[in-house]
């Protein structure tokens, strides 16, 4: 399918077409389709309310509620891609803070946004939750960017 440049999915390979999980988030390809708003500035949110990755000592499982925002130039991240890329963590041995970074450092690297964010919202293993929070500088002036509002653990009270 293809249509006018910002809307051309010509060269995407994984949209509309069947995908299996990336084994490894270097494994994992992020597609990027152009800006069809170039000149304007605004906030795009992807909320990852179940991302899972692996303890890398004890191979547990960690879980987390990532909430990115970036201000796009050029590009937007293809939403499939950022999904698989985003599962390919699911059997990826990292810490909290390696994860929530690298996410974002690929992003900035794929796409080069004006401005991005990300907060990893981690649940709690062994009694402590480790929040980690990236950003790639001030954001820009003008832009409407809703707080990320994700409530710290509370446990059971």
């Amino acid at each position: 399918m293809s249509g006018s440049p910002e809307t051309d999915t010509s060269g995407l390979t994984l949209l509309g077409r069947p995908a299996r999980l990336p084994r490894s988030p270097e494994e994992a390809v992020l597609e990027r389709v152009p800006n069809p708003h170039p000149g304007h500035r605004y906030c795009v949110r992807f909320t990852a309310p179940e991302f899972t990755s692996l303890c890398p000592l004890t191979g547990q499982p960690d879980f987390a509620h990532l909430v990115l925002d970036y201000v796009p130039g050029e590009w937007l991240v293809e939403s499939k891609s950022l999904k698989l890329y985003l599962s390919a963590f699911r059997n990826h041995g990292a810490f909290h803070e390696a994860c929530t970074v690298a996410i974002a450092r690929r992003l900035i690297g794929e796409i080069a946004p004006v401005w991005l964010r990300i907060g990893g919202y981690w649940y709690p293993r062994g009694g402590m939750p480790i929040d980690v929070f990236y950003q790639s500088g001030e954001p820009p002036a003008g832009v409407w960017i809703p707080p990320q509002e994700v409530q710290p653990y509370r446990g059971r009270g």
